[in-house]
């Protein structure tokens, strides 16, 4: 039998549907890979103890002739964000430490009701916080290409988990970037899709009009999956979307077999030179390009004047909401609580948060209570919100003239831990290109491009499509990635030195 944890999550869903492979049997895989390789990837803050038993009872279903999702016994890693009650849900934070939610967010029990095996929970930058995974209370996660190397953030966990084999999906989350850029830099698959159309109930907030959940895997067709799980309205989520939406499975296997390249029209943003990305990554975007073009694509130069405030405008909109949203975390009413002899409610409350949060979520809580302040509010939060609609003004413009638009995912390739840490502004610079796609709500793609010719490492292209057209993007990504893998001769991972490819 070959490695199972080596699978795409469709080909262990096949395999799992014919009786080839028992639950038991690819679950049991991905739990010896992870005590094999994650004491030094350090992707999980928890382990489940209960996998096997699940799975056993899918092969039971499934032995019994129960008609099964199409991901049925198919393991899951679960970002640390979405709330669990089995397993502790921390967000990364100290204040959190230990917490078991009362009940499950809504794409963790739809992937439990669709079959799917939750393996674990994914380390994180402390309440979605960061672009390296380096601010987790618990300790960074290590890139599978290079050990001393960042996974992206905040969602490092989740693509780390799956480029080392540890999980074939996962679930992760999106608030400027933290699904994407560590796809970039992992050499995965993440899927930001469009605002509302993946319930963000149970998702602990960190800036609720940005933040949106969505899928990591190894294959464009195995997020469509597992979008196809999670997806469409909530009722317990307010600004969920009630659309009826299309398979996105569907949608990726048609790309796959090159439909809708020929004539697509692909924006590049005219305002978005190569001075400040790496050459490597800007190499890549064109070949990318290339690839698309000699396919029947046509390459459009659109504009998008107000793309170089998005930074400045999400690093207000976003410690303003948060600085709200982690209100909560009083001392009060759950979580962490540091007792003060003879103190008040305002210092238990001062000294907990003191010690439960990190300095990031700190610098953020601060910068966000003075943009909401009094006689601040209209200058700082009031001005980024117009730019913001000006953003979203952009896209409407730009997609007017194009069916999609690419992008590079991210600046660079995979920084070195600690290279960044002590320098946020350069840290923030890492979303440039992703930011845009949260503050105007539009579905973003990020699939593998290649490596960078300077060290090796991977390098992501990144499509955007107009808001509820999430299918047309796993229609190009799919169609892009078939081109882009028979280009390499073979899947990116097979190329990883240590942990993630073939030795």
């Amino acid at each position: 039998m070959s490695d199972l944890t080596r699978l795409t999550a469709a080909e262990l869903a096949s395999r799992l549907a014919t009786g080839e492979v028992s639950s038991v049997e690819a679950t049991r895989a991905h739990l010896d890979r992870i005590a094999a390789v994650d004491g030094d990837v350090h992707a999980f803050l928890h382990v489940s103890d209960h996998a096997l038993d699940v799975a056993a009872d899918i092969d039971r279903r499934r032995a019994e002739g129960e008609v099964l999702g199409d991901l049925a016994g198919v393991p899951l890693a679960i970002k640390d964000v979405l709330v669990t009650t089995d397993m502790p849900s921390t967000s990364g934070s100290k204040i959190l430490e230990g917490f078991l939610s009362p009940y499950d967010a809504t794409v963790v029990a739809r992937a439990r009701a669709a079959g799917l095996i939750p393996l674990g929970k994914t380390n994180m930058d402390e309440f979605a916080m960061g672009s390296s995974t380096e601010h987790s209370a618990y300790g960074p996660t290590h890139n599978p290409w290079d050990l001393t190397r960042i996974p992206g953030g905040s969602g490092g966990g989740s693509a780390a988990a799956v480029a080392a084999f540890e999980a074939p999906l996962a679930l992760g989350s999106d608030t400027g970037g933290s699904i994407r850029q560590p796809a970039h830099v992992t050499g995965t698959v993440g899927m930001k899709p469009t605002y509302g159309a993946v319930s963000r109930f149970g998702a602990i907030a960190l800036a609720s009009s940005l933040d949106q959940v969505g899928p990591v895997s190894r294959t464009v067709l195995d997020s469509a999956l597992l979008h196809d799980v999670i997806g469409g309205h909530d009722p317990h989520d307010a600004t969920s979307l009630t659309d009826t939406w299309p398979s996105f499975a569907v949608a990726a296997r048609e790309g796959a077999r090159g439909a809708g390249l020929k004539g697509l029209k692909v924006g590049v943003i005219r305002e978005l030179p190569d001075s400040g990305f790496q050459a490597g990554v800007s190499a890549s975007f064109r070949a990318a390009l290339a690839l698309l073009e000699a396919q029947g694509a046509e390459i459009v130069e659109v504009s998008a004047p107000h793309f170089e405030y998005g930074v400045a405008a999400y690093y207000l909109i976003l410690p303003a909401e948060a600085s709200s949203n982690l209100a909560k975390f009083d001392s009060v009413r759950f979580g962490m609580r540091v007792d003060v002899p003879g103190g008040t409610v305002e210092d238990v409350m001062a000294a907990t948060r003191d010690a439960g949060f990190g300095d990031e979520v700190k610098r953020r809580i601060i910068l966000g209570t003075y943009a909401l302040s009094a006689g601040y509010y209209d200058a700082y939060y009031g001005s980024a919100q117009k730019v913001r609609t000006l953003i979203q003004r952009d896209f409407d413009a730009a997609f007017a003239q194009v069916d999609v638009i690419a992008t590079p995912s991210a600046p660079t390739t995979a920084f070195t831990l600690g290279e960044k840490i002590d320098d946020p502004l350069q840290m923030y610079l890492n979303d440039v290109t992703t930011i845009p796609v949260n503050l105007a709500g539009v579905p973003g793609i990020s699939i593998p491009s290649g490596l960078a010719e300077e060290d090796g490492l991977p390098v992501g292209i990144q499509f955007i499509a107009p808001a509820r057209e999430d299918a047309r993007l796993y229609r190009v990504g799919a169609a892009a990635e078939a081109l882009l893998v028979d280009s390499w001769g073979g899947p990116l991972l097979d190329r990883a030195p240590l942990l993630g490819g073939n030795r």
